[in-house]
């Protein structure tokens, strides 16, 4: 089976479910709950990072590449996890986080010691630039006491690597070799598109700096060498990028197989959509149209030029997006489903973030006090600064926090949900006695209507490998596109909105079936009323 048919699951390890006690989630969790995911239907799980780490940025920053946290477990619970997932025809896939590394790893304390080697493996400068970390701030801290400054595009913690020196590559090399011997058949290499900064560093105000160190063209050669010497010589390998800021011309050519560099790309574009003027720590409606542009440029253009998405609505990073793109008080059943289905029906990889597939909603916290990501407390301080009120400035880090993400999955209605038996490391939302698997698999229908879709994906051909064509772009409620493969198509109609639309369909659609369908249609005429948030898909 190609990476086009399947479907990934990501899990956040520390919020999944937690054996020891301890109050957070550990591989043996992730274990104990296979059959749950054998159930929904995935082939491979993404597990973020489960290495040694200080956790200033929840494990991404990495201490260790080639060891397990001891707050997840040991490497004899990792190759207990493997070979379990194995009996469940699941994969697994790991987290390589390769731009930079934490500042309490060996390379950076010998570096900080004086080992000339080792300081060649950082980016180290007399004089910072302008650049602003991306967790605000300047990108630049001071290197011990050397009188150099050391890069970091994060938390001053994380001190970005030099892929310039070839021994830095090779080190890395390594790590994916070493977990490609333990079994693991995925990666997903976090903000890959940043490692190729240019040789020579200069101020760069515009956009942050982000023009000097994204997207270079160094940065192809980089993957295509690291597919050569690792994972291009496996089988069923599956590799994604999590690509920051990049353009659709860049992500064409990070996927395109001839290339041999990634499998698939993750952008974040659609993601923004509610940025007012582009800003993350704002409020604003999503802009629809904006939205659907994006997905329609990027579906359009990849499947022209043979390049490859992965699709996502939610992942550690991001607020629950039901809370985003619809009105949950109202229509949270069959809004999970609408997003599912604009996404599982769509041309890419479908990735399932770890409680979306029960409709997890943001956790509705009262104070910034529950809050324990570095960036929220960061952004929250910042607006401050701005001359926002401590409410305002709360409201926005409501809406927009990391933490919505990162709070346990809820599995049922008991103490702490069923997560743990003690106070979880994030508090747990105020939702869970309502929304969890036990109350979902009893009685909803968002986690069969996934089991669905990833049926659907494998069943027909059009879904996994079909040509993706926007259909009526400008329409100001209905998100439509069509997939074509030889004699099949798929005509795929999402109402994003709580109002009802008509609309008329291609005539080659009416005599179409229906594979599809959040209310339950079964006879298509030339002219349909999608309900709110109706998804429906018609295949001929």
């Amino acid at each position: 089976m190609s990476f086009k048919e399947k479907v990934i699951y990501q899990i956040y390890p520390k919020s999944f479910l937690d054996t020891n006690q301890d109050g957070v989630g550990d591989l043996l969790g992730i274990q104990q709950k296979l059959p749950y995911l054998k159930r929904l239907g995935v082939d491979m799980i993404w597990l973020s990072p489960i290495y040694p780490s200080p956790q200033n940025d929840n494990g991404y920053d990495v201490a260790d590449y080639t060891a397990i946290n001891p707050m997840f477990g040991t490497m004899t619970d990792f190759e207990a996890l493997m070979a379990t997932a194995k009996k469940h025809n699941i994969e697994v896939m790991l987290d390589m986080v390769f731009n930079h590394v934490s500042t309490e790893h060996e390379w950076f304390q010998k570096a900080l010691a004086g080992d000339k080697k080792y300081q060649d493996y950082f980016i180290l400068r007399d004089e910072p630039t302008d650049w602003v970390s991306k967790f605000g701030g300047n990108a630049w801290a001071p290197f011990g006491d050397t009188g150099k400054y050391y890069l970091h595009l994060f938390d001053k913690t994380q001190a970005d690597l030099n892929w310039r020196n070839p021994e830095v590559r090779e080190e890395l090399f390594e790590v994916v070799r070493f977990w490609t011997d333990k079994g693991v058949k995925g990666f997903r290499f976090d903000v890959i598109n940043l490692i190729g900064k240019d040789e020579v560093l200069n101020d760069c105000a515009e956009n942050d700096g982000k023009p000097a160190y994204t997207d270079r063209p160094i940065n192809h050669d980089y993957l295509r060498m690291m597919n050569q010497a690792t994972f291009g010589k496996e089988s069923e390998m599956i590799t994604v990028g999590e690509m920051s800021f990049t353009t659709v011309e860049e992500c064409i050519l990070y996927t395109k197989p001839e290339r041999e560099e990634l499998d698939m790309t993750f952008n974040f574009h659609h993601l923004k959509v509610d940025y007012k003027d582009g800003k993350k720590w704002t409020q604003m409606p999503f802009d629809f149209a904006k939205l659907k542009e994006l997905f329609h440029t990027w579906g359009t253009q990849m499947s022209a030029e043979s390049g490859w998405n992965a699709l996502f609505w939610n992942n550690h990073d991001q607020p629950r997006a039901l809370n985003r793109f619809v009105d949950v008080d109202n229509y949270r059943v069959a809004g999970a489903k609408m997003l599912a289905g604009a996404i599982h029906l769509n041309r890419g990889t479908p990735y399932i973030y770890m409680g979306e597939e029960i409709g997890m909603i943001d956790p509705d916290f009262d104070s910034m006090e529950q809050y324990v990501d570095v960036e929220s407390l960061n952004a929250y301080q910042e607006l401050l600064t701005e001359g926002k009120s401590e409410q305002e400035a709360f409201e926005i880090v409501k809406a927009k926090s990391r933490d919505n993400s990162r709070t346990p999955i809820q599995w049922d209605s008991g103490e702490y949900n069923g997560f743990s038996q003690v106070a979880p490391w994030l508090a747990l939302g105020k939702s869970a006695d309502e929304i969890n698997v036990a109350k979902e698999l009893q009685e909803g229908s968002i986690f069969s209507y996934y089991q669905e879709l990833i049926k659907l994906r494998k069943e027909y051909l059009v879904i996994a490998e079909g040509s993706y064509e926007a259909f009526l772009p400008d329409h100001p409620q209905i998100y439509g596109y069509v997939r074509r493969l030889k004699e099949a198509s798929l005509l795929v109609l999402n109402n994003f909105f709580p109002q009802e639309s008509t609309i008329e369909i291609p005539e080659e659609f009416v005599s179409g079936k229906v594979l599809i369908d959040n209310y339950g249609t079964e006879t298509i005429q030339r002219e349909i009323t999608l309900k709110p948030y109706q998804s429906i898909a018609i295949y001929r």
